[in-house]
């Protein structure tokens, strides 16, 4: 009932940018929190960072400073500005969004993207 997809994931040198994009679509009602999450080969899905729908945002240390979380809401639509990408960044990148739904207007649950590849080359 609601579809979360993910782009502009791909291959970077270090010291590079590049700018992701979530857009959430289908039987929203009331999106609440999204964020961005990210998982490396061998280690476990963490958070990179969250955005309110009052804008507040949240980062991983491992990011303050160098990445940027962003929304637009006519868009239902989620950014992760990434600069001064490092090796260590490299990982499959998910968007999260916390939203309830027409049929279900006081239920709040998460809908994940499939994710999007991104890669740091030394």
């Amino acid at each position: 009932q609601v579809q979360v997809v993910e782009s502009g994931g791909g291959l970077v040198q270090a010291g590079g940018s590049l700018r992701l994009s979530c857009a959430a679509s289908g039987s929203t009602f009331n999106i609440n929190d999204m964020g961005w999450y990210r998982q490396a080969p061998g280690k476990e899905r963490e958070l990179v960072a969250t955005i309110s729908s009052g804008t507040a945002t949240n980062y991983a240390d491992s990011v303050k400073g160098r990445f940027t979380i962003s929304r637009d809401n006519a868009k239902n639509t989620v950014y992760l500005q990434m600069n001064s990408l490092k090796p260590e960044d490299t990982a499959v990148y998910y968007c999260k969004v916390n939203s309830a739904t027409y049929r279900s207007p006081l239920l709040f649950l998460d809908y994940w993207g499939q994710g999007t590849q991104v890669t740091v080359s030394s």
